[in-house]
């Protein structure tokens, strides 16, 4: 099959924006860096990168005679409140495992930001202590039986909406979208830095580029920033899941293991947990260019981004696109974080 024979069901406003970021350009003196982002991509409780993935996933959920749809992040996951609003969209019920995934002290984690969301939209919420991993999960499995039992039809979300068979789609579609964009905008981005943890997003970045290249376009780096702080089972994840998706869609060759790049040394020791760089990435976009990102993914991927334009790992005659993914609404539960009074000034050694 190829990625157009698949079903989608539409939740976002239609493809999501992409602008330059002339003055984070500027001020980096590297690389042109422009966005495309996920957080502006639909209607539904603030959209997201995970909302692009879940229309893949509701024809399939419809399909199955599904009533439920069951899920699982941490108690800040954007994942879970997207799969909540999905599940309000298509007159489902959602049942969302929230585990204890980043060991943070904040008194009100568990009662703002994504997951007050979630319970707003009728989610039925359970809180689990248990700590990060991206595998499955005994909680996950044990409310998928617990939906069966009392008689509902589940539909099983992994987390991330990633190891799943359809995970990778969604950002597949994505590529073809760039390149459409990029046609009507006159520009090739030819370096994509994308936030990576449960790793179909960046999967499917991966194979949705190759498709496109085997369908003659350029050759360009897809570059994994790793927030997980498990790197190496977040690069398997990756990996396996870009080869399933590229055989999916009818990629008649293998995916090489220089297309998988997934660069370490900004997610800190723990999930979850931002580190210097991540603040100085948030506010830093946010003071140049009022653009909002969060301390759990994109304030690493920026991070990241940041240190490989100005070390000129990327190069100054590269056009960059920064895929935001979103996640702005667990910004709530980091709030001790940013009761300083810094100007941009004297935070970027620039004039405000």
């Amino acid at each position: 099959m190829a990625l157009a024979d698949f079903p989608r069901y539409p939740l976002m406003f239609g493809p999501s924006p992409v602008h330059p970021l002339e003055r984070l350009t500027q001020h980096l003196g590297g690389a042109q860096v422009w966005a495309k982002r996920e957080d502006c991509n639909a209607g539904l409780a603030y959209g997201g990168n995970k909302t692009r993935k879940l229309e893949y996933f509701v024809p399939e959920a419809i399909e199955s005679g599904a009533d439920t749809l069951v899920s699982i992040g941490g108690y800040q996951s954007n994942h879970t409140r997207q799969v909540a609003a999905v599940a309000a969209r298509i007159g489902m019920k959602a049942v969302l495992v929230q585990e204890q995934w980043v060991d943070w002290p904040d008194s009100v984690n568990d009662r703002v930001g994504n997951i007050l969301l979630s319970r707003i939209m009728g989610a039925e919420v359970r809180l689990d202590e248990s700590g990060f991993d991206i595998g499955f999960r005994d909680s996950w499995r044990q409310a998928i039986a617990d939906v069966e039992e009392r008689g509902g039809t589940p539909y099983a979300i992994p987390a991330g909406a990633s190891d799943h068979r359809l995970g990778g789609l969604g950002f597949a579609s994505w590529a073809h979208e760039v390149a459409q964009q990029e046609e009507e905008l006159g520009v090739f981005f030819d370096t994509i830095v994308v936030c990576t943890v449960t790793g179909s997003t960046h999967a499917g970045m991966i194979a949705g580029f190759a498709d496109l290249e085997r369908a003659g376009g350029q050759p360009r780096r897809v570059i994994g920033i790793d927030a997980s702080a498990t790197v190496e089972q977040t690069r398997d994840q990756v990996a396996r899941i870009a080869r399933s998706t590229a055989e999916l869609i009818g990629l008649d060759r293998e995916l090489d293991d220089d297309e998988i790049t997934v660069l370490e040394g900004w997610a800190g020791d723990r999930y979850g947990i931002p580190v210097d760089s991540t603040l100085e990435a948030i506010r830093l976009t946010g003071q140049l260019e009022g653009v909002i990102i969060d301390p759990v993914y994109e304030g690493k991927s920026m991070a990241g981004l940041i240190d490989l334009v100005t070390s000129g790992e990327i190069g100054k005659d590269s056009t960059v696109l920064y895929a935001h993914l979103g996640g702005q609404p667990a910004l709530n539960a980091y709030s001790a974080l940013f009761t300083g009074t810094r100007t941009a000034g004297r935070l970027i050694g620039v004039e405000s």
